[in-house]
């Protein structure tokens, strides 16, 4: 049967938009209808001159080239990759497939239990270790985004968590006792994983602004690569069904990240958008690669490598998913640029910022707009 607008109250669509689509849907709800201006694609037959027609070949970084002798060149690239588009594409970066595999497939078989088992844990904590949901920010969003998502706090509380110490009333303690034992190894193993290529990656782009020198000591890296091995890192598996008309909503709006670096795992459906020279490009997929980007933080702590504006396109005939690993600072921490990037060419454009302020920060802002309105300018 069918749901239409007047069948379904808000009840309906907090349940997400995979329910909607299940008990089927032939329109796209008014929840989820974005004025005219904001969709994704012309309408009224004009022609759209914010939305390119070709697709975007990212920057491919090759992570085995880091570490030869190639090492400089491979800089250069990342830093110009950084600056002149906030993103790149990482191959030969030492996850095996068969770990970026079984993370899509538990991600995907999360997503088909049924409605009743995904909406244990639904909650409104937007801070929550685990947290399943709907669109952006279901509470709040005015139109809603064709996207369900499901949050997991890896570090510091989630994976590596014992099961017995966590109390079963608990969120996490539910889920790591109801999901399989599958789950909770698949996903730790791939916590731990783009967690190191997280702080390879944060290495070389803290050598590649003259932070620090190649053949530093281990035991001398700066203070900033140091905080970051005890650093925050969220996991965000997103699903996008097919949507019978994709030209009015999105999957996700524009927005950019509040981390140092996103790795982005995907499926092999196109719908990652980023803004480059004033267009949206679609993002070609490769596979078994991570598409990274640089987050707030690290615009701000750089005041030169962009943190970029990007959105989801949805599509009519398939699903699509992605595993994103979002990585900055503990929680505690301030976000600051070394003094060593500090001069009359590259002045301070940022001040000190607070990451706990960004977290609340709904709907998404651009870099600019986020900083500015934590501090009130």
């Amino acid at each position: 049967m069918a749901i239409s607008d007047d069948a379904s109250g808000s009840d309906e669509y907090q349940k997400g938009v995979k329910q909607l689509v299940e008990n089927g849907l032939n329109t796209v709800p008014k929840k989820y209808i974005l004025p005219p201006s904001d969709r994704p694609a012309p309408t009224n037959n004009s022609q759209d001159t914010n939305m390119s027609n070709h697709n975007l070949h990212l920057p491919i970084i090759d992570f085995s080239d880091l570490l030869g002798p190639n090492r400089p060149q491979v800089l250069q690239d990342l830093a110009n990759a950084c600056e002149q588009y906030g993103f790149f594409q990482v191959v030969n970066h030492g996850i095996s497939d068969d770990v970026m595999k079984s993370m899509m497939d538990v991600s995907g078989r999360f997503f088909d239990l049924p409605f009743e088992e995904r909406a244990k844990y639904m909650t409104a904590d937007m801070r929550a270790a685990v947290r399943y949901g709907t669109s952006f920010s279901q509470k709040k969003d005015t139109v809603f985004c064709w996207r369900d998502f499901l949050k997991l706090l890896c570090h510091p509380c989630l994976i590596s968590f014992p099961i017995g110490l966590l109390p079963p009333s608990t969120l996490v303690g539910m889920f790591l006792r109801t999901q399989t034992n599958n789950f909770r190894r698949v996903a730790a193993t791939y916590a731990e994983k783009t967690k190191h290529l997280f702080l390879m990656l944060m290495e070389a782009i803290l050598e590649s602004l003259g932070i620090m020198e190649a053949n530093q000591e281990k035991e001398n890296i700066n203070n900033i690569l140091k905080e970051m091995e005890n650093g925050s890192q969220l996991m965000v598996v997103n699903f996008y069904p097919p949507c019978p008309e994709p030209d009015l909503t999105l999957g996700m709006p524009p927005h950019s990240d509040y981390g140092f670096l996103t790795l982005l795992l995907q499926d092999e459906v196109e719908g990652l958008q980023i803004q480059f020279q004033g267009k949206w490009f679609t993002v070609q997929p490769i596979n078994n690669s991570f598409v990274v980007n640089v987050g707030d933080h690290l615009e701000i702590a750089s005041g030169k490598y962009k943190s970029v504006l990007h959105r989801v396109l949805v599509n009519s005939a398939k699903r699509r998913r992605s595993v994103a690993s979002l990585h900055s600072l503990p929680f505690n921490s301030t976000v600051r640029p070394s003094p060593k990037l500090i001069d009359e060419t590259n002045p301070k454009r940022y001040a000190d910022t607070d990451l706990k302020l960004f977290l609340p920060t709904f709907p998404p802002q651009s870099p600019r707009e986020r900083v500015s309105s934590t501090l009130g300018n």
